[in-house]
């Protein structure tokens, strides 16, 4: 049977999910008509998807027409979850792109045509939506056509607009449909005889253009667009035509990796995990070699543990169809892997198949994550993990220096939208909150002091005397210990328990200390009453006092951003880096999208823990950033003694 791997993608709220529903509906995978509003599309079954009205994760949903397996992967529009998108990607070989014919190209349109382009995978556009008031087909195509590009032509036109809308025109046919000549054009740009024939004013035969429209389309001189209203069911059958007759079959796209004839041993790639209440684990996967068949036995290519295909199905949303075999090219799912996580390969016992992981998009938001009860504490762990393998974008840390555990996404609503789905499929309530910057404390002149930790009390008593110099060091060099004791003032025996009452103190204040030298120039034993602890513990008192006579001063994270906008922004980021005490360090042209500037600027991490959604706010959601720890460096005096009255409140 014939394979065609799709995905739908476009902006949120497009129609996506609709227009898959009425192809499930047109090809009888399903009875009725589910609509987004009332919760009961196939695609939309997580009850979280339901309860928001709008895809979460991508949805697998598999039909047959004309003797061809379609296998669809319905893809979220929301930015938040563009994770979703690239994973879905690494799995089709086209993409239709949904363009809601109310308001034209968006934002997200705009992302995921330049990813597909970008891997090469032919696109073809559907202007949904077409019944709607306040509709228009010729807005919607002249939107794409500017901001898509001229490669974007309808291989048929609508019959009406809003409710008169009810069939097709095929703009082949019909010799005087308006922008034939403009599609011709694009269609014979992929075929040098064609385009010959075309510029020497010659007739072309229908049956040659027609054929030429999917070479077109693999070429991406032609991203083929339809009109369709997909609650009326208008624009089905052709789709359908489209998707079996003009976009291609496994066979005949691009290797999904380097070296991949597709022809060789079993193996297959999965590109999604999920975990099921009832089911379990759940691993979707493409077969990108040979053919796999349930309760076969692979190897997972990255951890060397082998896994047994049970439960192999086709997916139609939730329904789980059993099948004893997927073929080259195919899309399933594995129930109950054991060893295996997104991105990972399967293969057989000694092949050397790889297929690379798809980059992610870095995450720039964190938030620290904490359980609402105790009884939540031993489940945290293990839910976190088991969130962050059914979405790479997230990622799960500890902090050192607080303790705490931080969840890190594409955006403040991922994180704070992941939190929700830690309850609804894990059920840990945990609350969310701003992470804890971490501040250090240095001194920027010398300072010296002495401390003498004597306790009597009637048995053997405790001594040590010790004076201990600090001095700063340059930046980033850490923190030094120095004896320069001489005459045995301090035995040598106790050395180490001075600096080790050193090293642990460094931590212990309300701001860890860092760039120090420490040096311990004099002290003083007792015989009887000395002892490592009596010692440990007069140097972590003369450190104290020692630092508080040196002019100490507070240190923060500062970052480096680049920062991606159109060119019409760059004014107020400008402005509201200045606000956030930022400096611009320059600004040059973008690679990509065009007309977009990058601002290259550094500032201080208190500043920029909710910038996701402010640049969001400021672009339009056209903006987006990435960032690295750069330094630490002096934080201004009035802020410093807001951050020590504030951190001495927390303390008690």
């Amino acid at each position: 049977m014939a394979v065609r791997n799709v995905g739908v993608v476009g902006h949120q709220g497009a129609g996506k999910t609709t227009l898959v529903e009425a192809l499930a509906f047109a090809t009888g995978a399903t009875t009725r008509l589910g609509r987004v509003e009332e919760g009961n599309t196939i695609s939309d079954y997580d009850p979280e998807e339901q309860q928001r009205g709008m895809s979460i994760s991508t949805s697998l949903v598999s039909l047959e027409h004309n003797g061809t397996q379609i296998n669809l992967l319905d893809t979220p529009g929301y930015a938040d979850f563009v994770g979703e998108v690239v994973a879905a990607m690494s799995a089709v070989d086209a993409v239709i792109v949904v363009v809601d014919a109310s308001s034209g190209v968006q934002v997200g349109t705009e992302t995921v045509w330049r990813m597909a382009g970008k891997r090469g995978i032919p696109r073809a556009v559907v202007i949904a939506r077409l019944d709607r008031d306040n509709s228009s087909f010729e807005d919607a195509l002249a939107s794409a056509q500017t901001v898509l590009g001229s490669e974007c032509q309808p291989l048929y036109l609508p019959n009406g607009s809003e409710s008169s809308f009810s069939e097709l025109v095929d703009v082949l046919a019909d010799e005087g449909a308006e922008g034939r000549d403009s599609l011709i054009e694009q269609i014979v740009e992929a075929d040098e005889d064609l385009m010959m024939l075309y510029l020497e004013d010659e007739e072309i035969d229908d049956d040659d253009l027609r054929s030429a429209v999917k070479t077109a389309a693999m070429s991406g001189s032609l991203a083929p667009v339809l009109p369709m209203s997909a609650v009326a069911g208008v624009g089905s059958e052709e789709l359908l035509r489209l998707i079996g007759d003009v976009l291609p079959d496994p066979s005949e796209a691009p290797p999904i990796a380097d070296g991949i004839a597709g022809n060789g041993q079993a193996g297959a790639f999965v590109f999604k995990t999920t975990a099921d209440e009832f089911v379990g684990r759940l691993s979707f996967l493409r077969v990108v070699s040979g053919s796999i068949t349930s309760d076969a036995h692979l190897d997972n290519a990255q951890t060397g543990n082998d896994e047994r295909l049970a439960g192999l199905s086709r997916a139609t949303g939730k329904t789980l169809n059993s099948v004893p075999e997927l073929t080259l090219g195919d899309i399933g799912v594995v129930t109950k892997l054991q060893h295996t996580t997104t991105f990972n390969t399967l293969r057989q016992k000694g092949s050397d198949l790889l297929i690379p992981v798809p980059p992610m998009p870095a995450p720039i938001f964190a938030a620290a994550v904490e359980p609402k009860t105790k009884a939540d504490v031993d489940k945290l762990g293990p839910s976190l993990a088991r969130l962050v393998e059914g979405d790479p974008t997230l990622q799960i840390e500890r902090d050192r220096d607080s303790g705490e555990t931080i969840l890190s996404g594409l955006s403040e609503s991922h994180v704070q939208l992941s939190a929700g789905r830690l309850a609804s499929k894990f059920h840990v309530e945990v609350e969310i909150r701003d992470r804890s910057v971490p501040y250090r404390e240095t001194v920027t002149a010398k300072g010296q002091a002495e401390y003498l930790h004597k306790k009597q009390t009637g048995g053997s008593g405790q001594y040590a005397r010790v004076a201990l110099r600090v001095e700063p060091q340059p930046r980033g060099a850490g923190f030094e210990f120095n004896d320069e004791i001489v005459g045995g003032a301090v035995p040598r025996n106790y050395i180490p328990a001075v600096e080790k009452g050193v090293v642990e103190s460094l931590p212990r204040g309300i701001f860890p200390l860092t760039d120090l030298r420490v040096t311990l120039y004099d002290g003083k034993h007792h015989d009887v009453d000395s002892s490592e602890m009596a010692f440990k513990l007069a140097a972590s008192q003369a450190l104290k006092e020692s630092v508080s006579s040196a002019r100490p001063i507070l240190l923060e994270p500062i970052q480096t951003f680049r920062i991606t906008a159109p060119e019409s922004s760059t004014g107020d980021i400008i402005s509201d880096l200045n606000s956030r005490r930022a400096r611009v360090l320059g600004m040059e042209q973008a690679d990509e999208p065009p007309d977009s500037t990058v601002v290259v600027a550094e500032g201080p991490m208190a500043e920029f823990l909710h910038y996701a959604t402010d640049l969001r706010s400021m672009t339009g959601g056209r903006g987006t950033f990435t960032w690295q720890f750069d330094r630490y460096d002096q934080v201004p005096e009035h802020v410093a003694q807001k951050v020590r009255q504030d951190a001495e409140a927390a303390a008690g």
